[in-house]
Formats: structure tokens, C-alpha cells, sequence
């Protein structure tokens, strides 16, 4: 392999930085009226949820393009991720209630640590902010820490999910703003 100097773009940064944003509020709205008795508002719910699920669907296959070219290993595993989140989240609509998180659970914490090595590549490539790519690291790992506690059956997700979601949210603005802009970087070259 050749490493060869190179100036690139997160391709698709405001696509993926918008995904990031809309999925947030798909999921958000999507399960709350999923839960209820009136059937518009349960089937507007479900379709909200498909639609949270094609984004982080999208948000792994888009963000997979830039990492490869980086880590390929680090690209798949991202991608991986996000469809397993994808996968079990939809799968809340199987069982027609959102009552029993454990779905939700696993693909948080799928999302948690399959997130990190994104992150640590982000880091070393100097694709973001040093700043940025570490909060990013720390947040998810901390994320996962929180939902895999919920696995046992402590109740602390929600004390450990506030810096990896406000992460989430200040990449997808840095994303938008300045995640098209070139970066210099070394590129693998088979």
C-alpha cells in the first residue's frame, strides 16, 4: 500500500450532518406517538420510526465512504453499527409497543461502542477538531457504559446519555457548517 498526500471532503458532510438532526427528532416524536391507541397517530409514529432507521441506515453508508478512505476496517465496523441500530429499532414496531426497551437498549449500546473507533479515526486523521473527535470517543463510551448498566438492570442510560446526544448534535452542526470544507490527509492507496 502507498500513502499518498491528499486533500478531501467528508463527502456528503451536510447530508449526513441533517441526518444526524432529523433522526434525532424521527425517533423522538416516532415512538411517542407509536404508543398510541389512535391509529393515525400510531401509524404517523411507525412511519417515523422507518424513517429515523433509513436515516442512521444512510448516516453509516454515507459517513462509511470518508472512513474508508482512512481505515476501511474503521469504515465497516461504523457501518455495522448503524445497521444493526437501524435493525433493532424497526424491530419496536414488530412487537406494536415500545414498552419493553430492550431493543431499544441493545442498539444504543451497539451504537455506543461501534461509534468509538469512528471517533478515534476522526482523531488520528485529524478529520475534525482534535476537541471534537475526543468528546466524541468519550461520549459514546460513556453512552455505552450507561446502556449496558441498563442491561443489568440499573437504571443509569439516562445520566450517561447526555454527552454522547449533545455530541451527536455538535457534529451534526459542525458537520453542516464545516465538514465539506478540504482535509488534508494521508489516503491508502491498494
Amino acid at each position: 500500500m502507498n500513502d499518498i498526500n491528499n486533500s478531501v471532503t467528508i463527502f456528503n458532510a451536510r447530508i449526513i450532518g441533517a441526518f444526524f438532526l432529523l433522526a434525532f427528532l424521527a425517533y423522538g416524536i416516532g415512538r411517542q406517538l407509536f404508543e398510541s391507541t389512535d391509529n393515525p397517530e400510531k401509524y404517523s409514529g411507525a412511519l417515523l420510526i422507518v424513517s429515523n432507521s433509513v436515516m442512521v441506515l444512510f448516516i453509516g453508508i454515507l459517513l462509511k465512504k470518508t472512513l474508508k478512505l482512512y481505515n476501511p476496517t474503521v469504515g465497516n465496523i461504523y457501518l455495522f453499527t448503524r445497521i444493526f441500530e437501524a435493525l433493532a429499532l424497526s424491530t419496536i414496531l414488530l412487537k406494536g409497543s415500545t414498552s419493553d426497551n430492550l431493543e431499544y437498549f441493545l442498539a444504543m449500546l451497539v451504537l455506543g461502542i461501534g461509534s468509538i473507533p469512528m471517533c478515534l479515526a476522526l482523531l488520528k486523521h485529524k478529520i475534525t477538531p482534535s476537541w471534537l473527535a475526543i468528546w466524541g470517543a468519550t461520549g459514546y463510551a460513556v453512552f455505552a457504559f450507561g446502556f449496558l448498566m441498563e442491561l443489568f438492570g440499573k437504571e443509569w442510560s439516562m445520566y450517561f446519555l447526555v454527552p454522547g446526544g449533545l455530541w451527536e448534535v455538535t457534529f451534526a452542526i459542525w458537520l453542516i457548517v464545516c465538514g465539506s470544507k478540504n482535509v488534508k490527509t494521508k489516503r491508502i492507496n491498494p
